[in-house]
This record gives structure tokens, sequence and C-alpha cells, in this order.
């Protein structure tokens, strides 16, 4: 009777076992740490290393200094950002199960986490305003999209991103509360408020959902009928504007790699937030949206591979920093966006 006693005292283990209310702590095996470890390990290096490869070559080549690759750069930033910082500390909050960082790095992380992703999100509704000028109306692309503009507008969202997440951190007492506030010692989540919830839905979802969704569906529009005015013309004037048709080509391209990226991020972003909305009806709301957090994550593991797939610049630069032909300092000048 006394060995079954003390087999269930000692079934549930604690965060911080001194602590009257700690959390609870999962209890995994040793083969269980291991193999988690190594596998959050993997891809936080290869996300890492993946926009990395990307930075290097959107900033070193002066080819790539276009518009469209500064959101690009952009992009690639807030991705290496979700690698170094986010996926590997939210790691080890999965697999312990337990927070040990504290309530003022809870805060920071929170603050880190929420501002690289909508940071991400909003960089997607730059991508899609670049495309609809691209393809949509061309004439007027090269002066609304400048590079002066471009480097302005992300300034904008990178600042906008983390003034609106402190302050919806701050009026949710979440940048000050402390760790005895929460339901049990040892975790850090974000309090959000009824109103402050509502306006975080328009504002990080129907918004800018809405704009890109919007934007791409006219564009497909409009590059279908293009397509159908191209075939006709080059049937009939073989000879005529090879480069113009070249720069068309690219353009179109562009528009379906990047619209491949907006697809698959807003995907992840929709079916996320409508699980927030209906967690009643689910079995197990909390690892579902953990889930589905953990898709978004994964989501600036895959953008690298995408561009590698599609753009032809990427693994040609890819070859250069590899093979070290980066160090000569003319080779900023390389023509890399017709190299196989």
């Amino acid at each position: 009777m006394e060995s079954t006693e003390s087999k269930d005292y000692y079934a549930i283990t604690y965060c911080y076992p001194s602590h009257n209310v700690s959390c609870a702590k999962v209890v995994r095996s040793k083969p269980e740490y291991m193999s988690m470890y190594i596998l959050f390990s993997l891809i936080s290096v290869f996300t890492v290393f993946m926009n990395l490869l990307v930075i290097i070559s959107i900033c070193h080549f002066k080819q790539l200094h276009t518009p469209t690759n500064l959101l690009i750069l952009s992009l690639a930033i807030s991705d290496f950002m979700v690698g170094l910082v986010v996926i590997p500390i939210e790691s080890i909050k999965l697999i312990e199960s337990c927070w040990y960082f504290g309530k003022t790095f809870c805060s920071i992380f929170q603050a880190t986490v929420f501002t690289v992703i909508f940071v991400s999100l909003y960089n997607l509704v730059l991508i899609a305003v670049d495309r609809y000028y691209a393809v949509c109306e061309p004439l007027r692309y090269c002066s609304k999209m400048t590079t002066t503009k471009t480097l302005l507008f992300i300034f904008l969202i990178w600042s906008y991103s983390l003034i609106y997440n402190l302050t919806l951190l701050y009026f949710n007492a979440n940048l000050y509360r402390s760790q005895e506030d929460s339901i049990c010692y040892g975790e850090c989540m974000l309090v959000v408020s009824f109103t402050w919830g509502v306006v975080d839905l328009i504002v990080s979802f129907v918004g800018p959902c809405s704009v890109i969704i919007g934007m791409y569906m006219h564009i497909l529009k409009v590059a279908q009928r293009q397509e159908k005015s191209i075939n006709t013309v080059v049937g009939r004037f073989k000879t005529l504007a090879d480069e113009p048709a070249l720069t068309k080509t690219s353009e179109r391209k562009a528009t379906k790699t990047l619209g491949i990226v907006l697809f698959v991020f807003t995907s992840c972003w929709i079916t996320h937030y409508v699980c927030v909305l209906s967690e009643e009806s689910i079995s197990n709301p909390s690892l579902v949206i953990a889930f589905l957090v953990w898709i978004l994550y994964i989501n600036s593991f895959l953008n690298p591979i995408i561009y590698a797939f599609r753009y032809t610049w990427f693994r040609a630069s890819v070859k250069h920093i590899l093979t070290l032909r980066i160090l000569d300092p003319l080779s900023v000048y390389d023509n890399i966006t017709t190299q196989k």
C-alpha cells in the first residue's frame, strides 16, 4: 500500500518543486529528450543558415538591389530571427514544458516573437502591393516602387510592428506581469483582454489577409489576360521585342514564386486564427494551436527552399558564397540572374 502511494506521489513532477503553485512538468525519457533536441536544433540551424544565404546574396550583389528583392531581404531577416531566437527558445519551452528564464525575459521573448511574425505578415502585404504594380500597372511600377520608397516602407513596417506589439503587451499587463499572477509558476504565456483581442484580430488577421488575398486574386486575373495577349502577339511577331518579353517572363515567374510564399504563410495564418476563434469546439485546443503556431515558425524554414527551387539567382549566388567567390571585391558586379 505504501509503495502504491509513493508511486502516485512521484508520478507528478513540477517545474519548481519548492513553489506552492508550480506548473506540472512533462517527464520524458532520455531518448525522447535527445531526439527532440536534435530535431529542433537541425530545424533552427537550417533556418538560420538558409536565410543567411538569402541575406548575404541580396546585400552583396548589386544586381539584386531591386524593390522586390529588398522586400524578400526584409522577410529573410525576420525569418532569420525566427530561426536564431524564436525556434530555439520555443523548443526548450516545448521539450521541458516549463519556463525557466524568468518574467523579464518572458516579456522580451513575447515582444520578439510577435514582432517578427507581425513583420513577416506585413512584408507579405508589401510584396502583394509590389506584385500588383509589377503585373497590373507595369508602366507605373518604376515610379511607385522605387528603392528609396521600398526601404522607407520596410523601416515603417518594422517600427510599426515593434510599437504595436509593445503596446499590446503593455496594456494587457504582459510586460510587467509577474509569474505569481500566472495560473501556475513556471509558464510564459500571452494574456489578452477581449477588446484588445478584437483589435488584434483586425490588425493582425482580417486587414492584412484581406489585402493579400484581394490583390492576388486581381493579379491572377490580369496575368491570365496578359498571357493570352502575349501568346497571340508572339505568334504573329516572334522576332520583335525580345528583351521586353524576357522581362515579362521574369516578372511572371517572380509573381508565381512570391505567390507560393504568400499562399503558404497566409494559409497557416488563417487556419491558426480560425482555430483560435473556434477553440471551444476543438477537443484539445491547446495542442492544435501549439501545432499551428509551430507551422508558422516552420514557414521561416520553408521560404528559402522555395527560393532555391524557383530563383536561378539564388542558386547562382549560393554557389558564389559557398565557393568563396564573393571574397573577390569585383564579384558585387557579377551577373548572376542569367546563370544556371
